[in-house]
């Protein structure tokens, strides 16, 4: 018998359609999926073993920071194009469109200026980790294995930044 006065269900709302694209964010999306899914198992294995033995994987650390990284940058990449990101919606949703057109081309461009200069200090930094011949403390491999991604996926959100700006300087309010 239902009850009559339970509430009802709150109703999900659909995520906004993802903008039209000229490179479809299947890499992006797919790349967060996998690095989740690969931290997923890395921490449940690590807590298993570390349940039945009261040893852990000493491995298992340096990976997940390097996945967490990896997520973060790979969603975030998607998050910009699909604005989604942590914004101030009265300030970026408000006014006119022209207001809106100026202030998404002025925090984007800021955004764009910030993920550029890290591409290059990222690239640097790996550099200087190849040449150094830095390694892991814990597996002993060489830490530009990690780093080296960094910039490459720095330089993705960078392009898709771009490309926002791009598209938001040929619309007219």
């Amino acid at each position: 018998m239902p009850d009559d006065h339970a509430p009802d269900p709150v109703p999900l709302l659909d995520p906004p359609p993802d903008p039209a694209l000229r490179v479809s964010l299947r890499f992006e999306d797919w790349l967060t999926v996998l690095s989740l899914a690969a931290l997923a198992c890395i921490t449940l294995a690590n807590v298993i073993v570390r349940y039945l033995t009261a040893e852990s994987f000493a491995w298992t650390e340096e990976i997940s920071i390097f996945l967490l990284v990896v997520l973060t940058l790979g969603a975030g990449s998607s998050a910009f194009v699909r604005r989604l990101h942590i914004r101030i919606e009265m300030l970026a949703d408000g006014g006119t469109r022209a207001r809106q057109r100026r202030f998404a081309l002025i925090s984007d461009g800021v955004c764009l200026l910030f993920f550029a200069g890290l591409t290059v200090l990222l690239a640097r930094m790996a550099l200087d980790e190849y040449n150094w011949g830095d390694t892991s403390p814990a597996i002993g491999i060489p830490t530009w294995w990690y780093s080296m991604w960094l910039p490459v996926l720095s330089a993705v959100i960078t392009l898709r930044l771009g490309g926002m700006v791009a598209r938001c300087w040929r619309q007219r309010p």
